[in-house]
């Protein structure tokens, strides 16, 4: 029996779990809901819905099929010693370190994870209820509150800043490091009211605090913007979030108090601007002469680009709506992390 298999069977477990939670909550999770809880008011951005809806994505993904399917492309080696694994985790949409986590332990490694301050309730929940299902888990997580010592290689995911300061101090072992990304639609002023919602979707879950969110758009030269602000209207209760109102209610002041032109519907800014990486409440845009020139652009600037979202979906390319519903081979930043892992 390969080494994972065991532990791949406590994630299906937890699959399970979580589809019986997000579909049937009642009594039997109050331990649950009550971590959900504890999350919110840890951090404000982390509402229940954008929790359930990482928690139903994950249900979705932790199948025995789909688990099987992944590591079949993968080649385990059973005598392997297991390798202490540093996980600096971020924080910015829940769970978001969980995917390192789930590579780490089905490679056979163990975890020495250290928590983001924004999300640290949901993932030691989910580590507990793993090491129920396999006690051989007790020995492979541990959380750590301190600086990370004693690892035989690292993951650290981070701003560009922080990726620096990772490079310093991780620099010498085998390791992951992964900055700012940002992702981008390509519309063709012909998507359907049905696509740009599901392009709503992509810019409004999780408040575009991820980096599968879409900050940034392309359009055609003369496109009509009304198509798309009427098509995200049904986003528009996300001004109700306090927090995104003050951003939104920042970033409007700042553009207007610096005379940049801005299109505005009362919960997104538009701004034409070269970057990827608009601010919280803000969509940046710019217009193209040429789809296959604008491609072509892209791809000489993948490294600062997680996601590209179009209605053709070329390879490698994300439909409307999905790019928050990542498939388990899905990288982060296109890094292999299974196979970095085997590896060392």
């Amino acid at each position: 029996m390969r080494a994972h298999l065991p532990i791949s069977k406590a994630f299906v477990k937890l699959g399970n779990y979580l589809t019986d939670f997000c579909e049937n909550d009642n009594d039997s999770f109050s331990s649950f809901n009550e971590t959900l809880v504890r999350a919110e008011q840890q951090n404000g951005w982390f509402t229940r819905e954008n929790i359930i809806f990482a928690l139903r994505q994950w249900s979705k993904l932790l199948t025995d099929e789909n688990l099987s399917q992944w590591l079949s492309k993968y080649d385990f080696q059973v005598d392997n010693a297991p390798k202490v694994i540093g996980i600096v985790m971020a924080g910015n949409i829940p769970l978001v370190g969980f995917h390192d986590l789930l590579c780490v332990l089905l490679s056979g490694n163990k975890v020495l994870a250290k928590l983001s301050s924004n999300d640290k309730v949901l993932l030691p929940f989910l580590a507990d209820y793993l090491i129920q299902q396999e006690p051989l888990l007790a020995e492979r997580i541990e959380f750590t509150e301190g600086k990370l010592e004693n690892f035989d290689a690292v993951i650290a995911t981070g701003s560009n800043n922080t990726g620096r300061y990772f490079e310093y101090y991780f620099g010498k072992k085998p390791n992951i490091i992964r900055k700012n990304r940002s992702s981008v639609a390509i519309l063709t002023g012909n998507e359907s009211n049905s696509e740009l919602e599901a392009l709503g979707e992509d810019i409004f879950r999780y408040y575009g605090l991820g980096c599968r969110n879409v900050s940034k758009i392309f359009v055609p030269q003369g496109y009509d913007f009304d198509a798309f602000y009427k098509a995200v209207f049904k986003f528009q209760d996300v001004i109700h979030q306090h927090k995104y109102a003050n951003n939104y209610d920042y970033n409007k002041a700042v553009y207007l108090m610096s005379d940049f032109k801005i299109l505005d519907n009362g919960f997104l800014v538009l701004k034409e601007d070269e970057g990827f990486s608009s601010p919280i409440a803000a969509l940046f845009y710019s217009r193209y002469d040429s789809l296959e020139k604008l491609r072509n652009q892209l791809s000489e600037q993948e490294e600062q680009i997680q996601c590209i979202v179009s209605g053709e979906a070329q390879s490698g390319e994300v439909i409307f709506g999905d790019t928050q519903k990542p498939r388990l081979d899905d990288y982060a930043d296109g890094v292999d992390t299974l196979e970095f892992l085997l590896q060392l």
